[in-house]
């Protein structure tokens, strides 16, 4: 699938978008100040990822898959896309034999991607020959690399968020939720040093956010 296609069927947010008055929502008090606005509100979240599982659900209803969830920003949107699948599989003549396996990936320190990536929980996944694949999370081409190892059938790449990045060589999932201007959002098990993944919705995190969380 090519990057045009991936991106036509997400929903595209302008650089120029302002996001929604923090005064709309309901989100933990000890984060006061600590966020710009909400980007994407909770709900919004939920009816693209039942698009997103309906589309996989097209493509994938043929096949056994595993899903290769990517911990720990991607469990809330894995979590909340297998259900959906679970509920469209149980309502339809087509039904997909699923199972979920957890890796770990880790990259970031403070809002900076890093080189030094580790993969943890991926060291043997001999169980994935012949099976499709349906990964979720971020930082996914160093992990593609290792997955393609072990003779999947085929690989998709399922992601909540893509970012527009200047001139990036990031691999574009198969399946996007939403491409966002280049901000760091967190929420929505999205975090910034361990903090605000028990947020809602997925917010913009101010600087002074940034700063009393920095380590």
């Amino acid at each position: 699938m090519t990057a045009t296609k991936c991106l036509s069927l997400s929903s595209q947010i302008s650089d120029d978008w302002p996001g929604y008055s923090l005064d709309l929502f309901s989100y933990p008090a000890h984060y006061s100040g600590d966020l710009d606005c909400v980007i994407i509100p909770h709900g919004v979240i939920m009816d693209r990822t039942e698009r997103l599982a309906r589309n996989i659900m097209d493509e994938l209803g043929d096949h056994d898959i595993v899903v290769l969830c990517v911990l720990k920003g991607g469990y809330q949107f894995c979590a909340d896309l297998v259900d959906r699948i679970k509920a469209l599989s149980r309502n339809s003549n087509r039904t997909i034999p699923m199972r979920v396996h957890f890796i770990r990936l880790k990259s970031y320190l403070n809002d900076q991607s890093t080189e030094d990536l580790h993969i943890l929980g991926a060291e043997d996944l001999s169980f994935l020959a012949g099976k499709a694949i349906v990964g979720t999370g971020k930082t996914m081409k160093t992990l593609l690399k290792h997955v393609e190892a072990f003779g999947p059938k085929m690989i998709k790449v399922a992601g909540l968020l893509v970012k527009r990045v200047p001139h990036s060589s990031a691999c574009v999932p198969d399946y996007v939720g939403f491409e966002i201007p280049n901000r760091f959002v967190v929420g929505y098990a999205l975090d910034y040093n361990e903090y605000f993944r028990d947020l809602n919705h997925i917010c913009v995190i101010s600087e002074s956010g940034k700063l009393k969380y920095k380590i």
